[in-house]
C-alpha cells in the first residue's frame, strides 16, 4: 500500500486507473508514469489530453524528478503531477515548489518519517529562501 502526502498530511490514494510507463504509452493513455532517463517534452501536444503524470524518483538522492516536475508545469500542463518513490520529507517542500501536486510514499517510510514530519514542511510557499530575501 501507499500513503498520498499532500499539505493537508496523509491521505489514502484516490486515483483510479493505472500509470503507463512513458515509453509504453499510447495518445490513449491519460495517466503517464516517467522515469528519470525519460524525456518529458515527448509528450508535448498532449499534455491537455492527460489527466495525471506520475515521475518515479529512485533515490532521495536524485533530483532529476523535481527537473522533470519544474519542465512539465513549464510545458503547460496543468493536470495531476505527483512524486513517487525515494523522496523523504525534508524534500517535500522543493516537490511542492517544483510543480508537484503531491507525493506518493510507500507505508514503511509513513511509519519512519510520521505525518508531522511531513506537515512541518506544508507551508512551502512561506519559507524559502526568496521570500526571505524580499521581507
Amino acid at each position: 500500500m501507499t500513503v498520498i502526502v499532500t499539505d493537508k498530511g496523509f491521505d489514502p490514494d484516490d486515483f483510479e486507473g493505472g500509470f503507463v510507463p512513458l515509453a509504453e504509452a499510447s495518445a490513449e493513455d491519460t495517466a503517464i508514469e516517467i522515469a528519470p532517463a525519460d524525456d518529458p517534452r515527448t509528450l508535448v501536444g498532449r499534455l491537455g489530453e492527460v489527466a495525471a503524470i506520475r515521475v518515479t524518483f529512485p533515490a532521495f538522492s536524485d533530483g532529476r524528478g523535481f527537473t522533470h516536475g519544474r519542465d512539465l508545469r513549464s510545458l503547460g500542463f496543468t493536470g495531476r503531477l505527483r512524486a513517487t518513490g525515494h523522496v523523504i520529507a525534508d524534500q517535500y517542500a522543493m516537490a511542492r515548489r517544483s510543480g508537484f501536486d503531491e507525493v506518493e510514499i510507500s507505508d514503511d517510510l509513513a511509519q519512519r518519517q510520521p505525518e508531522d514530519q511531513w506537515l512541518a514542511r506544508a507551508d512551502w510557499k512561506a519559507h524559502d529562501y526568496q521570500a526571505r530575501l524580499r521581507g
